[in-house]
């Protein structure tokens, strides 16, 4: 059995033709899928935190056509945390929403993604997609607004907001499923970690007697 001479050119082979592979699999069904979510310190802020999600986001194709034509879309990513408390209700600690605006414009051909101020502008819907189902970034948590060393729920959801459409998709909307574009909430506890205690400095170091009366003497 011979070697290849060009183990580089190989590689590449395989690389390309895994990627293939891949790119054939069947595509994701219709729909809002959340695929990871977790909750990271602030390094700017002690006792602050922000959210790590990604979704996966896929449009039916009434969906896809209307934001096509010019209709805008709007994607709302809810977040909330509780607390459970066996007298009573659960309290709900925290609340935070994001609306995120999916449009198309002719005259350029692109899509644009808008939150508060920021836009993002791309060439393809994909491209427009990706980036919606990629939350970065985002604090959700404020400083103080949780106990630390307490045990908490977090939930989240990214839907489609219908009641923000056009006044005849919304009542088209309300018994055609295409348009009924959520992924649920999903939840997963975390543990709001206590501060560390601030580190107690060594006692100063004192002289022996004998030491101390050497040090006093002149030579």
């Amino acid at each position: 059995m011979t070697r290849s001479k060009h183990p580089l050119l190989c590689t590449l082979l395989f690389a390309l033709l895994s990627f293939s592979g891949w790119a054939a699999a069947p595509a994701q069904a219709e729909g809002i899928r959340l695929l990871s979510a977790n909750l990271t310190p602030e390094p700017e802020s002690e006792g602050a935190w922000g959210l790590l999600a990604d979704f996966d986001v896929v449009l039916t194709p009434k969906v896809e056509e209307a934001v096509s034509r010019g209709v805008t879309l709007y994607f709302v990513i809810d977040f909330e945390v509780t607390r459970s408390r066996w007298y009573w209700w659960d309290e709900k600690a925290v609340s935070a929403t994001q609306v995120w605006r999916l449009s198309y414009h002719a005259l350029t051909r692109q899509y644009r993604l808008a939150l508060d101020g920021l836009q993002l502008r791309f060439p393809t819907l994909r491209d427009a997609l990706q980036a919606l189902a990629t939350s970065r970034g985002w604090r959700v948590i404020n400083r103080g607004a949780l106990a630390p060393g307490q045990q908490y729920q977090a939930q989240l959801r990214m839907r489609l907001d219908t009641t923000l459409l056009p006044k005849p998709i919304q009542i088209s909307a309300i018994t055609n499923r295409d348009w009924n574009l959520s992924s649920g909430w999903q939840g997963f506890n975390f543990m709001v970690p206590k501060p560390l205690a601030p580190a107690t400095p060594p006692p100063p170091e004192t002289l022996a007697p004998a030491e101390s009366e050497r040090s006093g003497e002149i030579k």
